[in-house]
């Protein structure tokens, strides 16, 4: 039998777990919102993003289940679908990062705290993996803050589009 979670830690897995899967939700958003603007290298992209951050709250769930906790997944609310340009989308999809950020900084506090070894292990993947998330927040807000000359934004989108296709599907 697996050593018991401490209720603080299990208390922000399970909140985490659920905050995953509201990102992707709001990145599917995000990508419809791209295709309807045309912009399919974006749209691509985020329903990429999406696809992640299924995956992270699988890596949560999947802990939750071996350390013999099942989890509770919760109603996800209506995310954020409609903006005024794409710039307030990419600003948006920044802040969820930050959010993200900081509720599994706060999951890693209370493993320290109670000496969840399991959990500490496990949060520091996801903390490394919220440095390259929230660098590519930043550089995507940039990179369409400066695409302000006529045509700029599309040549940006095929430029995404590229890195995808380049990638196999994994921009760096």
């Amino acid at each position: 039998m697996p050593k018991p979670i401490p209720p603080k830690v299990l208390s922000g897995l399970k909140r985490q777990s659920n905050q995953e899967l509201n990102a992707a939700h709001g990145y599917l958003a995000m990508s419809i919102w791209c295709s309807v603007q045309n912009l399919k290298g974006f749209a691509r992209f985020f329903a990429k993003q999406a696809d992640e951050e299924r995956e992270h709250a699988a890596k949560i769930i999947d802990h939750l289940i071996n350390r013999g906790v099942p989890p509770e997944l919760e109603a996800l609310p209506a995310p954020k679908q409609d903006f005024p340009a794409l710039l307030d989308l990419v600003q948006h999809a920044e802040a969820m990062e930050q959010a993200n950020t900081q509720g599994i900084d706060a999951v890693f506090t209370a493993a320290l705290v109670e000496n969840d070894f399991p959990a500490q292990v496990l949060m520091h993947w996801f903390i490394n993996e919220q440095v390259e998330e929230e660098a590519w927040a930043a550089e995507l807000v940039d990179r369409v803050k400066h695409a302000s000359c006529a045509g700029s934004l599309s040549d940006l989108d095929r430029h995404v589009e590229k890195l995808l296709a380049d990638d196999g599907g994994k921009e760096d």
